[in-house]
């Protein structure tokens, strides 16, 4: 069996879908004669908590945490934000309300600590992670970012170890939708700008997990780049029969700059001229969500229709998905979110249930949803194209014909099968690796 050392922030009991991405790869590499290594803070800021993801983790998997100190408890004083990180918006990054103490805080946090907030990690973690090598050797490295921090990381023990390296970017790095919210000084938008390039050119392989942020990459560098996006776990799939009502649901982050505004008021029209679609109606929101979007809700005259059931294990996350009638998943409001492919995406394809997108109808997104026949995208203010959807879907529920689809045909998203893309590029860039020596 070989070794690969994973450097990530997030792990259990962390929740949310930037820890899944790799535990749900730790679980089927050992299958393909890898075993993870895994080392993660000791004391990490918990955004979410599922402490159910950890039971998904094979004994065999080494699990190596060492102390982080973070600048948060600052951020939150200046903010007069109190608790955990857990508290506040889906995004305060770029959040509406930019108060005189949030845009002081916005500017410390962007141009002081870089890459992120995280960077007190990079020097204490290479020390520890060349005297650990010494002793117990793995085969290759993987960092998975953001924070872009954990790349270099990487980067400094590759070369001191000559040990091939993989960056798994499960988002990009100057190229993200809040990086211009950072108020960053030219000076620093240089820096961020070399530290990626550096990260790009001096890795062995680099990973994207959207089509047009792979493309964009192999702009940037002659780095080999990789596109193993995220996707869907059979193991988590499970049959639920529909409860007789018309659930639109949502899970995960729902932020407010994604608020499909024109959706609330289709469905609000359809609510004052229907009657059974109003007594039928379920707007089901299972995750972190912002108040701002409960607020337009309200506004909308669609309160008395929300669960808002808040953060849940991923579990249950899955198990609303199943109950579905139609899956809701509006992209943020950004122009670079074109080539986003949010992690929800695959598992809702896996859901079986017809996918109503919000977002550029030319993105990356969109792409996924007419190639499988699953759903549609539509532009935030589309209301004849959304109005159609929704009709559409309603005729289908009430002739009990609505879409419950296999995954047959989206096996090349299953975890399982990923993680063979994955494990076989382990074994490329280890062959890279001996070949250089």
């Amino acid at each position: 069996m070989k070794r690969v050392l994973i450097i990530s922030y997030y792990w259990p009991p962390s929740g949310g879908s930037g820890v899944q991405r790799w535990v749900k790869f730790s679980k089927y590499l050992p299958s393909e004669g890898w075993i993870p290594v895994i080392y993660t803070p000791e004391n990490p800021e918990l955004i979410a908590v599922d402490d159910s993801l950890a039971s998904e983790v094979p004994e065999e998997v080494e699990v190596i945490r060492t102390p982080i100190l973070e600048p948060y408890g600052i951020y939150r004083k200046l903010t007069g934000k109190k608790g955990g990180a857990q508290s506040g918006e889906v995004n305060p990054v770029s959040a509406s309300n930019k108060s005189l103490s949030r845009k002081l805080s916005l500017f410390i946090r962007g141009n002081f600590f870089i890459p992120d907030p995280r960077c007190f990690w990079i020097g204490p973690s290479v020390k520890f992670l060349k005297n650990y090598l010494k002793e117990h050797p793995v085969d290759v490295i993987v960092s998975t970012g953001p924070p872009h921090s954990m790349h270099l990381i990487a980067r400094k023990v590759a070369i001191a170890t000559s040990i091939p390296w993989i960056a798994d970017f499960r988002d990009p790095w100057t190229r993200m939708f809040y990086f211009k919210h950072l108020s960053l000084t030219p000076a620093v938008k240089r820096i961020h700008a070399r530290l990626e390039k550096k990260v790009l050119d001096d890795a062995t392989a680099v990973v994207a997990v959207s089509p047009l942020v792979r493309d964009e990459f192999r702009q940037m560098t002659a780095t080999p780049i990789s596109l193993i996006t995220n996707g869907f776990d059979e193991a988590d799939l499970e049959k639920v029969e529909p409860d007789g009502f018309f659930n639109i649901t949502h899970t995960g982050l729902f932020a407010a700059d994604g608020i499909p505004d024109t959706l609330w008021k289709v469905l609000a029209d359809k609510s004052r001229n229907d009657e059974l679609f109003r007594q039928k109606l379920r707007i089901r929101l299972v995750g972190k969500t912002d108040t701002e979007i409960i607020s337009s809700l309200a506004a909308a005259g669609l309160e008395n229709h929300v669960a808002n059931l808040g953060y849940q294990p991923h579990s249950v996350a899955v198990h609303e998905q199943a109950k579905a009638t139609i899956m809701l998943l509006p992209l943020r409001k950004e122009p670079e979110y074109k080539a986003v492919l949010p992690g929800k995406l695959f598992e809702y394809l896996a859901s079986g249930h017809k996918i109503l997108g919000i977002g550029q109808p030319d993105g990356a997104m969109a792409s996924i949803l007419d190639e499988t026949g699953r759903g549609k995208a539509f532009w935030w203010e589309d209301e004849e194209g959304i109005r159609s959807f929704i009709d559409n879907e309603w005729d289908l529920f009430l002739e009990g014909k609505s879409l419950s689809a296999t995954t047959e045909d989206i096996a090349m998203y299953s975890r399982k099968g990923l993680s063979k893309a994955m494990a076989d590029l382990l074994n490329d860039v280890l062959e890279i690796g001996e070949s250089r020596h």
